[in-house]
């Protein structure tokens, strides 16, 4: 798996993208829905990464906004469907971790849904030391959205 920074132009990227946004609709009200898109996801404060396998498909993809520079926040993390299971999301996790205590940040924190489909989401992130937090940031407490967080 290689692991790289993306300037989101690729036919791929754009479809896993689209697929992620769609997937939103079916589980959370409109309102209650926090992904960005691609020209979101382009702004100076966010750096977007993307993992492909040795063949070229790509895996995965996720995302690390600075909120400030102490705080960061985990953004569109998104495994293809026909790679779920494989360890993407744990190594795409795994890599914001290391870049956001690389640039000083001290504190990462996440919004994802509370429906059932997002559990696998929500595992991932304890497993990874998230624990459950109160909106941050812009975030409103809102039945459909869990926030997590983690000291680095």
């Amino acid at each position: 798996m290689k692991l790289k920074v993306d300037d989101l132009r690729s036919p791929e990227v754009h479809k896993l993208l689209q697929e992620h946004l769609h997937s939103m609709t079916l589980h959370s009200p409109p309102e209650s829905i926090h992904a960005l898109d691609i020209e979101a996801l382009r702004q100076p404060d966010i750096t977007f990464w993307t993992a492909w396998d040795d063949a070229g498909a790509l895996l995965g993809c996720a995302a690390l906004k600075t909120l400030t520079p102490l705080h960061g926040e985990v953004k569109s993390m998104r495994t293809a469907q026909a790679h779920l299971r494989r360890g993407v999301a744990k190594a795409l996790l795994d890599h914001i971790v290391a870049a956001a205590r690389a640039r000083g940040q001290c504190r990462l924190s996440l919004e994802t849904g509370s429906a059932t489909a997002f559990e696998p989401a929500r595992r991932l992130y304890l497993a990874a030391g998230f624990e459950y937090c109160q909106p941050f940031a812009q975030y409103i407490e809102d039945p459909h959205s869990v926030f997590m967080t983690r000291a680095l």
